[in-house]
């Protein structure tokens, strides 16, 4: 039940689509259930049984006065043009009804197909803008590969799983209900008996599905692992390699994927059984009608062509009973891995704005961390953190790695939020800004150059459409990647690749400043900017950096201490604690963390 509950939540806002298909499936099964009530008048013709109707019948509005009426007409035309015509007649009758119902029956597959479509797609959707909403902290616990398998398989296997199962949920109970009313119409004896019978298929159907749905969530568990690796190892091929890790690595893909066979297996076994055992409940209920049927038909209670349509029109509902049955171990099994979606949609989402928050419309005066304490987990990696970074100034942050230089940085966009005290823009604590109007001071250059496989114009305007392409040479210039991108096949319209893959480290890092250019921001955040290059590449980008970084207020981290000799401010930090502070010529005169690393560097 709670499986249907959140079906029907899904389908909500498209239930005019959900209406129509209704509708069109309502009227298919009743020209379905006339086709084979047809059959009637023609066995009774054939058998010479016919009961003829010579006076028209008062009309009421019930399925007798309509049967009466079928066998006024057909007694009339019996008599006036014969039996063989009246057949012919009963024929053409019935392939006019096998008509209008295969008509409807398209019609209702036609309507359902754009909500199953737009269900997937809202939740592609729904799915992506939670991600980009999510905090950075929240994918530092996830295993990528997992979340890329939820996006991609969970939604796969909703679409072809629970959605599917629509087409079965809309259509096989209306028949089923529709093709009962029948069989209560033409024998409520028989149809009582069939009631005793198909409760003990949903009764072992029901079982199998609550298996089914426990062990689908485990099949997409290990689905996800497996990505993970895979996307590792593609990641990390060099490595791998270089450390001759191949057959440890094949070896881990081996458990986890016979892992993965063993629970498909045993799912699609389930699952399986599920027809075959409705099949033989279905069976049973034909030998049961047709004992108590057949004596009724001997001891006279029941007409021969009556008991065959009985017979047909109970066909019609063994087959929508089996896809019921199937519809409902398909939702098993997709609601495992809606259950698994579900769970980053309703992840919290910690890192958000106040009720009408401040808009940061410029940044005049100064940055200040006010008793800063942080954690990730349960240890603080800052601790006790006053610091103010006056507008206009460079300040660079320092120390041994661990020692929180990129978490401090970090708190300024709000990629985290401080544990206890408050980090102050223009005397404002950051938290009371509108975080895209905090962000859009900002501009931020990492060691990694997050590029997009897309053209290197595109990349340096990224997040900026409006800006002219005189502009982006401009920023490109000041960057000092005008020379190669101008060398470039397509120039500023030559594709990166994925990650930038198609340029060095030092083109890859230009590109970023040259973004960080062009969007021209009051504050500047580089971290370790230049330490993954060579001594050119360095030279170039050190030059970019010193032009991005003219009469900005910067703040630097950075191992390579020569690179921020003449910063305003240099903070040293040790153990997520200020240690030091100072210019470089007076942090050399003490006897310091800052000065130990500037001895080993030298």
């Amino acid at each position: 039940m709670k499986d249907l509950r959140k079906l029907f939540q899904l389908i909500l806002p498209y239930k005019k689509y959900a209406l129509g298909n209704v509708l069109f499936n309502f009227l298919g099964t009743i020209f379905s259930v006339v086709s084979i009530a047809l059959l009637m008048p023609f066995l009774d013709i054939l058998f010479d049984k016919t009961k003829e109707v010579t006076t028209r019948p008062e009309f009421h509005a019930s399925v007798s006065t309509i049967i009466e009426y079928f066998k006024y007409y057909l007694t009339i035309i019996k008599q006036e043009q014969g039996a063989q015509t009246t057949i012919l007649y009963v024929g053409l009758f019935i392939l006019i009804a096998v008509i209008f119902k295969n008509f409807f029956v398209y019609g209702a597959l036609f309507i359902i197909t754009p909500l199953r479509q737009f269900i997937i797609r809202d939740y592609r959707n729904k799915f992506y803008s939670k991600l980009l909403r999510l905090p950075i902290s929240y994918f530092n616990n996830e295993r990528k590969g997992d979340l890329i398998s939820r996006f991609t398989n969970d939604i796969t296997q909703v679409e072809w799983s629970v959605l599917m199962a629509l087409e079965s949920i809309f259509k096989e109970p209306i028949t089923v209900i529709v093709f009962l009313v029948a069989l209560f119409i033409a024998s409520t004896k028989l149809t009582l008996i069939v009631f005793l019978v198909l409760p003990l298929a949903g009764i072992f159907i029901a079982g199998i599905g609550k298996i089914l749905r426990r062990e689908s969530r485990i099949r997409q568990g290990l689905l996800g692992t497996i990505i993970t690796q895979l996307e590792e190892t593609i990641g990390g091929m060099r490595i791998i390699k270089a450390f001759n890790n191949e057959d440890a690595m094949r070896q881990r893909m081996v458990d986890n994927n016979s892992n993965l066979t063993r629970i498909s297996i045993k799912t699609s076994r389930l699952g399986d059984a599920s027809s075959p055992l409705s099949e033989v409940f279905g069976i049973l209920a034909v030998v049961i009608l047709l004992w108590f049927g057949g004596r009724m038909v001997l001891n006279n209670q029941m007409e021969a062509s009556a008991f065959l349509i009985y017979l047909g029109l109970f066909s019609q509902v063994i087959s929508p009973a089996k896809a019921i049955s199937n519809a409902s171990n398909l939702i098993k099994r997709g609601s495992a891995s809606l259950d698994r979606i579900e769970e980053i949609l309703s992840a919290e989402e910690i890192i958000t704005n106040k009720q009408n928050p401040i808009i940061l419309k410029s940044f005049e005066r100064s940055i200040e961390f006010k008793n800063v304490n942080f954690k990730y987990r349960d240890e603080y990696v800052l601790r006790n953190i006053n610091l103010v970074i006056e507008k206009g100034k460079t300040v660079a942050l320092v120390g041994p790695s661990g020692s929180g230089k990129s978490t401090l940085a970090d708190l300024i966009p709000r990629f985290y939020d401080v544990i206890e005290g408050e980090v102050l823009v223009d005397g404002i604590n950051v938290k009371d800004y509108e975080m895209h109007s905090l962000r859009h001071v900002m501009g931020i250059v990492t060691q990694e150059s997050l590029l997009f496989n897309d053209t290197i114009r595109n990349n340096i305007a990224f997040g900026m459409p409006e800006k002219t392409e005189a502009e982006i040479i401009q920023a490109a210039k000041v960057a000092n990647a005008a020379e190669f991108i101008e060398q470039a096949d397509f120039g500023y319209d030559t594709n990166i690749g994925e990650r930038g893959s198609k340029l060095s480290g030092g083109q890859r890092q230009r590109l970023s400043i040259a973004r960080a250019v062009l969007k021209n921001p009051a504050i500047l955040i580089l971290d370790e900017a230049t330490s993954a290059l060579d001594t050119t590449s360095e030279r170039l980008v050190q030059q970019a950096l010193d032009n991005l970084m003219h009469h900005r207020t910067s703040v630097v981290i950075a191992h390579r201490l020569s690179t921020i000799q003449n910063a305003d401010l240099i903070v040293v930090l040790g153990e997520g604690e200020i240690k030091q502070k100072g210019t470089h010529a007076s942090l050399l005169q003490e006897h310091g963390i800052y000065k130990e690393l500037y001895l080993m560097q030298e």
